[in-house]
């Protein structure tokens, strides 16, 4: 019997303090192993990708994680 997949959850980035929005996203971008110090920039890309909606932050339910996706707006 195959289990239903839920989707993950959308989380507006208005309902998240500044603080936090921004420690997901520092998260994000050092998964890879990417040193905080050298990935600002970084950070403040996916921030704005954020902001202009080219990127929305998910919610998995099933795992309790976040992620951090690109939005195909074609």
């Amino acid at each position: 019997m195959t289990m239903p997949y839920n989707l993950p959850m959308l989380i507006p980035p208005s309902q998240l303090k500044p603080e936090t929005l921004r420690a997901l996203v520092e998260e994000f971008v050092t998964r890879d192993g990417t040193d905080l110090a050298d990935a600002e920039m970084k950070v403040a890309q996916v921030l704005r990708a954020i902001e202009v909606g080219r990127a929305e932050v998910h919610y998995d339910e099933e795992t309790e994680t976040t992620t951090i996706v690109p939005v195909d707006r074609r």
